[in-house]
């Protein structure tokens, strides 16, 4: 359907292009998209034999906006968007409360060009966000991309690098932006980093209550104040969400607490902040095709039930030491927990040759042995099943973090040969200690799919051993260096080089054994290069390269052994090496703004090619359904263009963007996959220019917001993504997952100065669609709903949300 409805797909709303949407917000207690500065514009130079006309100072200041160029927690630390030689992607809170959503990550989908989502967790609440073909996942086992800060701390979990969208407290966040071509976000920014940067007491003034229910059961509230007094602020945001889900046991529950003490004076300024977060999700993960054409709530192998729990404490200062030098610098300790219970099939059965006890796996083709599934005490387990049981197995992990570090930067910005000029030089330490635990429990498996538990546990088994339970220590230490100089040749011409080095020490101490036992160091020093020139004061081209890179993370490093596949995310069995992953991107592009008679005109035009060297990959075992290890995979290939407008008015507000990401395998590889065109063994061949698996090749947005009156608006938006390669068929052969198209509307009214209602329809022409598609083993499992009968497609998919309506009130002091 949707590739019937290209350019209406390309219609979906954002209030930013570049430079152009960094302005403020009219609703009283909002913030800028991005900050700004006045500065001293430089003066034109007098014509030979002419006289420098004197001009009042106030007629030489001008506005600039400030952009990130390095984690930091404090609003002004960044240079002037028109000297930075990359793409700008940004959005406030305005745009973030427009989605309705408690959930930053449908901010991100709605506004930055490159962004999509796809729900391969089944729980809206936690996608895998995906830029230019790199992703930040909650999902262990997901290669990560993306490096993600709060206010200037890294918030990839360190055990698996993953990013848990749902504990960064939404109605708090001042500012988000995408920052790309710059190692100075360290580790995992291969596609580029997230920016979020939060509200305090200075920047927001006033208190906000906003509830809305509606479709599926949903009930969510925040609450915000902020305050001034003096050279004091004051802040705080709590979140509360309830959510049934559409699908079966997909309940979600949200509760979040952001909070911020600040103090400034003559340009200095600290701030205490914290937060606290406990979520629990059910995570249904993705259905075989089969079960959602008899009902679309389906779901496959339950429970699937995760926990997420995290506590922070942050410190952050900035003092001016000098007109011209600023020191910045932080201090953090956060406190994460990760509690999951997976229900899955079991390659456990009843033996074939003594049905009375319990064997893991079939018969091994070259012994002639099926090896044993034996107990926690080593010994072979006997069979309390009744015949005809379905066994299905409960995996239990457990995953606990403390996390520090401290971050320290100078900034500069002396002239330098009579030009100026912005040096920034910084450093950053983080250590991470974590637990890791598993266990798998087997019971039986019942016509729902649901899965009861035994009592039992299994010990090690296997042939090879692929399961059993796991106890991990792991501890991480992240050390960065950078540096990043901009130098303005002329008025016009800005260039920009420097670089960062990056040393990763990753130590795991297996505490049950020494299988696990690694140490492992990952060293790199990655370059910048790029310039901007302002071709007229409306216009600017920019281009840039730069380097990154990202260690294997101590769970890629733990299921690394095509030899001794585990279950992915669950049962660490071996450690051989993996290489670090780096990438090399270049990109280019314009963009510009320009004032008309209806409104503001912003525009941007880009292109990028970022070429991974040592890609890692999760792959599927040929030997052991449901088992897999992580390799690495060669040289792979992301480019593309990104194209946006916008047009902003008092009354008016449009955006539409198209962004087309090509991502490619760039070498001949093998690898193990649950295709229907797999050969005899389980493999699937990669060839050079083949697509990579889950990554869209068309993503286009556009959208509106109008004010029929001043207490009256309207508005809505659409999204169409293209067509995509299940997981698995990384040999393109089987048929791909289809696109699609959604639309959304919403409406306000403002009934008075304090009090505003207000309406969205999610998903307004019901379309069912879904995000994300891979292969299951259609063996594993009896096809309930059809008899008993075995399943005959191994499609499995994760169902879109249908069509849902919500309403709510929001107060304002």
């Amino acid at each position: 359907m949707g590739a019937r409805f290209p350019f209406i797909g390309i219609l979906s709303i954002c209030l930013i292009s570049g430079s152009a949407g960094a302005r403020a917000e009219d609703a009283p207690g909002t913030t800028e998209v991005l900050p700004t500065i006045e500065v001293t514009a430089p003066r034109t130079s007098a014509k030979p034999g002419h006289a420098r006309s004197p001009r009042p100072v106030a007629q030489n200041l001008r506005r600039v906006f400030i952009y990130p160029t390095a984690p930091t927690a404090t609003a002004g630390s960044g240079m002037d968007v028109d000297r930075v030689p990359a793409s700008i992607n940004a959005l406030g809170a305005a745009q973030i409360a427009r989605t309705g959503s408690l959930n930053i990550a449908d901010a991100l989908q709605q506004q930055v060009p490159g962004v999509v989502l796809n729900e391969v967790s089944g729980n809206p609440f936690q996608p895998n966000v995906e830029f230019r073909g790199f992703v930040a996942s909650p999902v262990n086992g997901t290669p990560q991309g993306l490096a993600v800060y709060q206010n200037g701390v890294r918030v990839n979990e360190a055990f698996g690098d993953t990013v848990n969208w749902d504990l960064i407290p939404t109605a708090a966040i001042r500012s988000v932006t995408v920052v790309t071509n710059n190692p100075a976000f360290g580790l995992n920014a291969l596609g580029g980093a997230v920016n979020v940067l939060m509200k305090d007491g200075f920047n927001y003034h006033g208190d906000e209550i906003d509830t809305m229910g509606g479709s599926f059961g949903r009930i969510q509230s925040s609450a915000q104040w902020g305050k001034q007094i003096d050279n004091f602020s004051v802040y705080g945001a709590l979140e509360g969400l309830h959510d049934s889900g559409f699908r079966n046991f997909s309940a979600s529950d949200v509760r979040r607490f952001y909070g911020d003490v600040g103090y400034r004076n003559d340009g200095n300024e600290f701030h205490v902040n914290m937060g606290v977060a406990d979520n629990k999700f059910g995570a249904t993960a993705t259905v075989p095709v089969e079960l959602l054409q008899q009902y679309w709530g389906a779901t496959y192998t339950s429970p699937q039930i995760t926990n997420n729990r995290v506590g922070y404490l942050n410190f952050t200062g900035k003092v001016e030491a000098t007109p011209t030098w600023t020191i910045e610098a932080s201090a953090h300790v956060r406190a994460f927990q990760h509690n999951a219970l997976d229900g899955n099939p079991t390659a456990t059965q009843p033996c074939d040759a003594d049905a009375t006890l319990l064997c893991f796996g079939d018969v091994n083709k070259l012994t002639g042995v099926q090896p044993p599934a034996n107990g926690l005490n080593g010994v072979q387990l006997a069979n309390p099943f009744p015949t005809g049981a379905v066994l299905g197995e409960l995996d239990r992990t457990l995953t606990r973090s403390v996390s520090t570090g401290a971050s320290l930067q100078a900034t500069n910005t002396d002239q330098l040969f009579g030009h100026n000029n912005h040096f920034m030089v910084g450093t950053s330490f983080d250590s991470s200690v974590t637990r890791f635990t598993a266990s798998a429990e087997l019971g039986t498996m019942a016509p729902n799919f649901v899965i009861s538990g035994s009592g039992i546990f299994l010990g090690q088994s296997g042939d090879p051993v692929s399961i059993g339970p796991v106890a991990l220590r792991t501890t991480n230490r992240y050390s960065g260096l950078y540096a990043l100089d901009t130098f303005d040749v002329t008025d016009k011409f800005s260039i920009t080089g420097g670089g960062r080095f990056n040393l990763a020490q990753i130590e795991l101490e297996d505490q049950i054994g020494s299988a696990l036992n690694g140490n492992e160091t990952f060293k790199r020093f990655n370059p910048v290069i790029g310039g901007t020139y302002k071709i007229t004061p409306e216009l600017t081209a920019y281009a840039g390269y730069s380097e990154a890179n990202r260690a294997p993370t101590p769970l890629e490093l733990g299921c690394a052994d095509p030899a001794h596949p585990c279950t992915i995310a669950a049962f660490l069995v071996s450690d051989p090496p993996l290489k670090q992953v780096v990438s090399r991107t270049v990109e280019a592009g314009l963009r510009g703004t320009k004032e008309l008679s209806v409104g503001t005109l912003g525009w941007k035009l880009g292109a990028f090619r970022a070429t991974n060297s040592d890609d890692i990959l999760a792959i599927p075992s040929p030997v052991l359904q449901g088992f897999g290890y992580f390799q690495n995979v060669g040289s792979t290939r992301r480019q593309g263009i990104e194209a946006q407008v916008t047009l902003t008015s008092k009354t008016l507000q449009l955006y539409a963007s198209y962004a087309l990401v090509d991502a490619r395998f760039l070498d001949t590889l093998q690898v193990g996959s649950n295709s229907p065109f797999a050969d005899a063994n389980g493999n699937v061949q990669i060839l050079p220019g083949n697509r990579i698996p889950a990554i869209p090749r068309d993503r286009v947005k556009a959208g509106i917001d109008y004010s029929i009156t001043d207490a009256l608006k309207v508005g809505g938006d659409a999204l169409f993504v293209g067509s995509q390669y299940f997981v698995g068929d990384e040999s393109n052969q089987a048929q791909r997952l289809p696109s699609y198209t959604v639309f959304n509307v919403h409406t306000s009214y403002q009934i008075n100065k304090t009090f505003q209602i207000y309406g969205r329809i999610d998903n307004l022409f019901d379309n069912r669609y879904a995000t994300y598609g891979t292969f299951f083993d259609t063996s594993a499992v009896p096809n309930f709903s059809n008899g008993g009968a075995a399943f005959t497609d191994p499609r499995s998919v994760s169902p879109a949300r249908p069509r849902a309506f919500y309403a709510g009130l929001k107060a304002t002091f």
